[in-house]
């Protein structure tokens, strides 16, 4: 499915579309629309990946994003590690790179895993 043209990948949006109603987590996989709306998927997901790629979150992404869902200011996060609230505004900027110990902290108050934030 290398070369999925944007007709097709817009034709398979559509016919998704169409397709959603008819199929339900009750509808057999040897159902004809559940097979029509797997394939149509597929190639929605072949072309996406090739032209809208998602890459890695930075780690003044995944801060930003992280405290935005907790609700969070910098303010009370710098008051939380111990930081001032320039130092959280430089890694939120991406001027600044955390150090390992406050990386661990960000964690810790952020709940982001140590996994995340080294993806980064």
């Amino acid at each position: 499915m290398d070369r999925i043209t944007k007709e097709q990948y817009e034709f398979a949006l559509n016919r998704i579309e169409d397709l959603l109603p008819l199929v339900t987590d009750y509808t057999p996989a040897n159902d004809k629309n559940a097979i029509e709306l797997t394939l149509m998927s597929d190639i929605v997901e072949s072309y996406e990946k090739k032209h809208f790629p998602i890459g890695k979150p930075s780690v003044s992404e995944l801060i930003e994003l992280s405290l935005n869902e907790k609700k969070m200011t910098q303010k009370q996060l710098a008051s939380e590690i111990g930081v001032s609230p320039s130092r959280i505004n430089d890694y939120v900027t991406g001027r600044s790179e955390p150090t390992l110990k406050i990386a661990r902290l960000l964690c810790k108050v952020l709940n982001i895993t140590p996994a995340a934030m080294l993806q980064c």
